[in-house]
């Protein structure tokens, strides 16, 4: 089941430019340590626009390798051509992930029929889970709960994520496609709100800096422990918010290496934050606790 506490990860860059791998198995390490469900690996936190198809098969490739079965991999599939989404389809299913995230097709604005046509052929590619993602504000196009429905129906596309931040969609998703349908939230400040409306789990930017508080939350909002989930959201609120003051990944980017976790690179036409925006997530990232010398074994 692809349900849970995921993170969207990013992916680390050597001063070079290149892929730091070094790096990508710290990371991977650290959320298998803190709990974290699953990794999703290259999608849009990953910086999946910039990266080449031989450097994106090349990290989840890393990612599975790293991993070692202790962990769930979910890797990236979308591109705005259905043709070059079935080719890192075909070419990613053989590298033991368990499963696809699959965004909906960016800038040429499809009809409802040419978003259900791009899904289901690119479904036909693998055998492996897929799951829709609807991020209106990132694709220009709105994957509504009747093209959703009728996707369901496709034995492979087993769920969706659902970063449109209407958290009404949770019950309308649920009375069109059951509630075997796995809905997982794919917007960090409404998530909890999503969990306790009946959401299955999180694929989430602030689990990249606040894993173990993520997990809590999920894992209360699951049991219908209202209190506890809100507690647990309460902790992240200020990271919830700075975290899309910019471009995601630009502001989880710049966190990460203020921690000392990555180093600051990024890919063109992505670029460091402007210096109010660091201004800003730098006392949020102290607000949260993530600066004390305590951080590195609380967070």
């Amino acid at each position: 089941m692809l349900t849970g506490s995921m993170v969207a990860l990013v992916t680390p860059f050597t001063p070079q430019g290149n892929i730091d791998y070094e790096l990508l198995a710290n990371l991977v390490e650290f959320h298998i340590q803190q709990g974290t469900d699953a990794i999703v690996s290259v999608g849009t936190t990953g910086e999946s626009t910039t990266l080449t198809h031989d450097e994106h098969v090349d990290v989840v490739r890393a990612t599975v390798e790293i991993a070692a079965g202790r962990i769930k991999v979910v890797a990236g599939n979308g591109s705005n051509a259905t043709a070059e989404a079935i080719q890192l389809t075909e070419r990613i299913t053989p590298l033991g992930v368990d499963g696809f995230l699959n965004v909906s097709p960016y800038y040429n604005k499809p009809s409802a029929q040419g978003l259900y046509e791009h899904y289901r052929l690119i479904a036909e590619a693998s055998d492996l889970p897929q799951l829709l993602y609807n991020v209106p504000g990132r694709t220009c196009s709105d994957l509504e709960p009747e093209i959703v429905a009728q996707l369901a129906q496709i034995p492979n596309i087993v769920g969706i994520k659902e970063a449109s931040g209407d958290v009404r969609r949770v019950q309308q998703i649920r009375e069109l496609c059951g509630n075997d349908f796995l809905q997982l939230s794919g917007d960090d400040p409404t998530a909890c709100e999503f969990m306790l409306a009946g959401g299955h789990g999180v694929i989430s930017v602030t689990a990249n800096l606040m894993p173990k508080a993520m997990k809590q939350m999920v894992s209360a909002a699951s049991c219908g422990d209202k209190a506890t989930a809100e507690a647990a959201d309460a902790q992240m609120k200020m990271i919830h918010d700075i975290l899309f003051i910019e471009a995601n990944p630009i502001p989880v980017k710049w966190a990460m290496a203020r921690l000392g976790w990555l180093t600051e690179v990024y890919r063109l036409p992505l670029c460091s934050p402007e210096l109010e925006s660091k201004k800003v997530i730098e006392e949020a990232l102290e607000a949260a606790g993530l600066l004390n010398p305590r951080s590195t074994d609380e967070r």
